[in-house]
Formats: structure tokens, sequence, C-alpha cells
């Protein structure tokens, strides 16, 4: 079992949290989406509250073991300020003397920002001495950071192995809390929403599920692979063919364990990619030659609407075309505006399908949104992810 930030006792202590302030920056640096910040406020404040002097650490981009400054979290420090009210202090690296004499000079209630974990390479390799480093920078870690607790790195796992107590943040707790009320324990139906672009990304996921779900419902170009595995010429759509015994075995398996499997009847098609390209709608089984599928079209939005329509829990990872661009859009935006109207418990993974439900306006209407697209994904899979594995083995 792992313990949450409200068993332990933070007043006095040097809490080092892991969160993730991995947020998009424009040209100018200047951060364009604060979500990930403000996931992680409440956890934040309540150590803030308890009296904990504060190290938080996080990533930013991929500067690849180099320090460079288009990934500084210098920008990160001054809107957490705003958000905090407070004073946030970045400090000039993630190790080393000039940090430590920092978390030194911290008292009660403040904070201190640890620059960029990824501008040394020894956070993604795991090292174990920087782990040890980082630890000897607290009392006390956290782990808030969901949406990187599927990579076995050294702030996420390797810091566990040098500290004497470790636990979750209330983001954590929510995020495992969902994914067990949607797929350990589920109120039925449960229907599996499957989307995004290729089989292979997901295959372990869909097979999980099998053992799951009540409905599961194929979307987006990985649903090419199974209307190709029987048979369907889908013209120039992307499909995945050495995947085809693969997603044989799905639509088998659902049919002998009577899962109503769902996949588009027909599609929107176009020739490339793009917000002005000629579009049609037609059947799956009459795709022309030179075309791609690219959305699904309106008989198979109403189907899948159809399919959810008396579910209790629905769980959804995948758009269901290439929604970024306008003539593709439709079918995502109805199923979401679908999934918002049910009265299911309704959760969201993954990047492209959370970013699909905010522009369709839903995103108040969904139960929960993960925070984490890989780690869900992991989560969904059946896998135990190795930050939550690593703070069971916490010597707490």
């Amino acid at each position: 079992m792992i313990k949450y930030i409200d068993e332990l006792q933070l007043k006095g202590k040097k809490v080092l949290m892991r969160v993730d302030f991995n947020v998009p920056l424009d040209d100018d640096c200047n951060i364009t989406d604060d979500n990930r910040i403000r996931a992680a406020l409440p956890t934040i404040n309540y150590a803030i509250e308890k009296g904990a002097k504060l190290i938080i650490c996080s990533h930013l981009g991929r500067p690849k073991g180099k320090r460079v400054e288009r990934y500084s979290l210098k920008p990160v420090a001054k809107r957490l300020s705003e958000l905090l009210n407070k004073e946030v202090t970045l400090a000039p690296d993630c190790v080393g003397d000039e940090v430590k004499d920092l978390v030194e000079k911290l008292d009660e209630g403040d904070v201190l920002l640890l620059e960029n974990l990824r501008f040394h390479e020894e956070e993604t390799k795991n090292d174990p001495n920087f782990s040890a480093q980082l630890a000897s920078l607290a009392d006390l870690y956290i782990n808030d950071a969901f949406a990187v607790s599927h990579r076995a790195h050294a702030s996420v796992v390797g810091v566990c192995d040098h500290i004497k107590e470790c636990g979750a943040g209330f983001l954590m707790k929510n995020e495992l809390n969902y994914f067990e009320q949607a797929l350990g324990k589920p109120v039925r139906p449960l229907v599996a929403i499957v989307g995004g672009a290729k089989v292979s990304s997901k295959l372990g996921a869909l097979k999980n599920l099998l053992d799951k779900v009540d409905k599961l419902i194929i979307g987006g170009a990985m649903a090419n692979t199974f209307l190709f595995a029987q048979g369907i010429d889908v013209g120039a759509s992307l499909i995945e063919p050495e995947l085809k015994e693969d997603a044989l075995f799905i639509i088998e398996s659902c049919k002998k364990q009577g899962i109503r499997l769902y996949l588009p009847v027909d599609c929107v098609v176009a020739k490339e990619i793009k917000k002005d390209a000629v579009t049609k709608t037609v059947t799956c089984l009459e795709i022309p030659k030179e075309w791609m599928a690219l959305d699904i079209g309106p008989a198979t939005t109403t189907l899948f609407k159809e399919a959810i329509y008396d579910a209790k829990t629905i769980v959804w990872n995948g758009p269901m075309g290439a929604f970024e661009i306008e003539p593709f859009s439709i079918g995502t935006m109805g199923l979401a505006h679908a999934v918002g109207s049910s009265h299911a418990l309704t959760i969201i993974g993954g990047g492209d399908t959370a970013h699909a439900i905010a522009i369709s306006g839903q995103k108040k209407n969904v139960s929960y949104i993960s925070t984490g697209g890989g780690a869900f994904l992991t989560l969904l899979e059946g896998k135990e992810l190795p930050g939550i594995k690593a703070l069971k083995g916490c010597c707490n």
C-alpha cells in the first residue's frame, strides 16, 4: 500500500515533490496552457499549509541531458508564483552545493523550484548517484506526477531507494481512484472507446480490455486495420498489415466472450490531410483506391452514440479521426458531445482525447480527464506503473 500526503507529517520537514510541469511554450517561451501546473496546486497548497519546506522538481521538454535555456523552468516559476500568490524561487540547478544552500535556507511554507531535471542525462537513465543527490535534499518524497510515473527515471523511481518516507499527492490519488472505479470495480455496462492512429501502440490495452468491458468501440485510423483484416479494401488509408492476425484475434475474442464490438460503417475520405481538401462520405465498403479514411462518418457517429446510450461507465482513449483539421473533426466532436451528455462515469485518457473534449466544450461534463497519456495507457494494458511500484517499496 502507498501512503498519501495527508497521511504523512510534513511540518518542518524538507519535502521533495515530483510534479509534471512539462507545459507547452510558444516561440517566446510563454506558457500557452497552465493546466498541468494547476493540477498540482491542491497538493502544493496542502504542503505549504502544513508547514513543509517545499522543494518541487519537474522536467520540461527534451533537452537530452544538456542545459538548453529554452527549456528552463523560469516561466514555470513565474506562473506558479502568480497562482500561489507567493514567491517561488528557481534554483540554478537541481543538484549541487548551490541547491543545497538554498534548501537549507528554506523556512516552513517556503517553495523552491529546482531547475529542469532533464538538463542531466542521469535523470532519464535512473542513475543511482543522481537519485541519491536528489534524495539528499529532503526528509520526505511525494510523487504527484502521474503523467511520468510510467517512466523509470531517477526522480520517479530511483529517489525512493534513498529516502526514508515516500508518498503520493492528491493528483496521483485521483488518477488511481478514478481508474479503479472505471476498470477495477466498474458499474456496468462498461464501454471502452479506443481510437488514434495505430493499433500497435494500443494492442496491449485492447487485449487487456477483453477481460473487462461489455462493449468495445474502435475508431480512428486504427480501425482501418480491423476493416482490412476482414478483407475490406480501405484504399490509401493508414493500415498496419502486419497486425492482421492480432486484429482478427480481437474480433474473434469479442465474439467468443460476448463483447459487443463496434467498428466504423462509413467514413469521411480525402486524398490529402489538409483543411481545404476535397472530402466525401462513403461506406467503409466503398473507399476509393487513392483516398484515405480520415474521420468516422455520420452513420458511424450515430451507431457509436447508440452504443454508449445505456453505458454506466465509459473509458475513452484516442480520437475518431484527424480532428485537429476541421473537415475531419465532426465524428470526434459528435462522440465528445455524446460522452459529455451521458449519465455514466466518464474517464478520458490521453492528450489528444483530452484536447478534443476541451475544444468540444464538454470538459465540465465528463467525470475525469487523466493528466497522463502514456501512464494511462500503461494502466489500460494492466501493468503497474514503475512510479507506484517504487512508492510501495519505499521504507515508510
